[in-house]
């Protein structure tokens, strides 16, 4: 792959996952990424390295029964390496659902995700539908 822009770069992993492509989305990750999953619940923490992040994924596929879903909802922010996409993130399970906005920070360096960071309008009830730790 080509050295892209950071905005590329972002652009092609959220179009990837609106796909379903997974392959494709996960092969735009450095093998060192860092992955900061917010809140208390079952899944927050950091998830190191490709394999982490796509056991991290995986997981919140089964738990949420294959419902879980992600759009971007506005503009593709960048300032350096960083860029900010403004989501809406849902899914169902047990008779509970989740349906909230957040934004996605990522790092992008030499054409790769590097570092991800994410925050939630409500990390509440994002754990209580993840499971509380």
């Amino acid at each position: 792959m080509t050295d892209q822009g950071p905005a590329a770069v972002a652009t092609a992993y959220f179009d990837a996952l609106a796909r379903g492509d997974v392959p494709a989305a996960m092969a735009l990750f450095d093998p060192g990424v860092v992955w900061h999953q917010p809140g208390a619940n079952r899944f927050s923490g950091d998830h190191d390295g490709v394999e982490g992040v796509a056991a991290l994924l995986g997981g919140m596929m089964e738990t949420s029964q294959g419902t879980f879903q992600l759009a971007v909802t506005g503009p593709t922010m960048v300032n350096g390496e960083l860029v900010a996409v403004p989501v809406q993130f849902s899914g169902s399970r047990d008779g509970m659902s989740m349906d909230m906005p957040g934004v996605d920070l990522l790092t992008v360096r030499d054409g790769k995700i590097a570092e991800v960071h994410l925050f939630s309008s409500d990390g509440a009830a994002e754990d209580e539908f993840w499971g509380r730790r």
